[in-house]
């Protein structure tokens, strides 16, 4: 339990020194590769095509998570806890979001709107060479507001629960649905990743509400926070990602609007003057969250030796 506590701190700490390293290599990339062969439905009849993202889904997740296993259960301590860190750091991306994001700041103001409605087609599906320039800093907002919970609580979470194999086997799922959970040609195949990792992300997502409300209350502004999640959480597709984008957005007061599609939030200021407050409500939960699982992993450890 210590040294699970210990690589939490560890993991978190090498995410915000060196970030998110852009190489080939890297194993959310080559797991990238990997799906992105198997996960062409052209490959497939129409009708074995569910019957093969079953199959994929389970041999990705076998394979991605078989050496965060081997180190986990046969691994000396002290090679764990050399290891445990980088390996749990690749599941996770918390400054990765925040320099997503604060580079379609950068490209709005240094290019103007076409670099920033480019910059930000980077980061989201959506078509984004009309958004006017409140929508395209929406979007970028929005990914990382949805992605705390897939990219850094999910993450972390099922590392306290399962250790390094649960941590892989959620990235291998939410890699899957990033992927292939999509609504056109790639709708069968992606059909069991997709909802594999709405149910991974049930429990996550609700506690990164709790944690932003706490957060927000902390600021005098739980009110706004939990009127806008009341409202707001289920506008967005899905029942996982509106609860973060929905209490954010209440908390600091702007709007997250996808055009045609849906709004949460009031928008008592625009993103751009209150942006930065939607980056340190990320940081402050996954703080939070992070602190809370150190201290719940060394209060099993003591009862263990009670």
């Amino acid at each position: 339990m210590v040294a699970a506590a210990v690589v939490v701190a560890a993991s978190l700490l090498i995410d915000r020194l060196v970030g998110d390293p852009q190489s080939r290599y890297h194993p959310v990339a080559v797991l990238g590769r990997f799906i992105g062969w198997w996960g062409v439905p052209d490959r497939y009849p129409v009708r074995i095509q569910r019957l093969a993202g079953v199959a994929g889904t389970v041999a990705t997740v076998a394979i991605f998570a078989a050496p965060f296993a081997l180190v986990q259960f046969a691994a000396p301590w002290y090679l764990y806890l050399l290891l445990a860190p980088f390996l749990l750091k690749t599941c996770l991306a918390w400054r990765a979001l925040e320099e997503h994001t604060a580079a379609v700041v950068r490209a709005l103001e240094d290019g103007g709107i076409d670099a920033g409605r480019a910059r930000v087609g980077m980061m989201v599906s959506r078509d984004t060479g009309h958004l006017e320039r409140e929508h395209v800093l929406s979007a970028a907002y929005e990914s990382m507001t949805e992605n705390l919970v897939d990219s850094i609580i999910s993450p972390l979470f099922y590392f306290g629960v399962f250790g390094l194999a649960g941590a892989a086997v959620f990235r291998a799922v939410n890699t899957m649905d990033a992927m292939l959970g999509y609504r056109d040609e790639r709708l069968r195949i992606g059909w069991f990743p997709a909802r594999a990792d709405d149910v991974l992300n049930f429990i996550p997502a609700r506690v990164t509400g709790l944690l932003l409300l706490a957060y927000f209350a902390a600021k005098g502004r739980f009110a706004p926070a939990y009127a806008a999640l009341r409202r707001d959480a289920k506008k967005r597709p899905g029942f996982n990602g509106g609860i973060p984008m929905a209490v954010i957005a209440g908390g600091v007061g702007v709007g997250l609007e996808k055009p045609g599609v849906y709004t949460i939030g009031c928008p008592e200021r625009t993103l751009a003057d209150a942006g930065a407050e939607v980056v340190r409500a990320v940081r402050a939960a996954t703080i939070i969250f992070a602190i809370l699982e150190i201290a719940a992993l060394f209060l099993l450890w003591s009862m263990s030796y009670t």
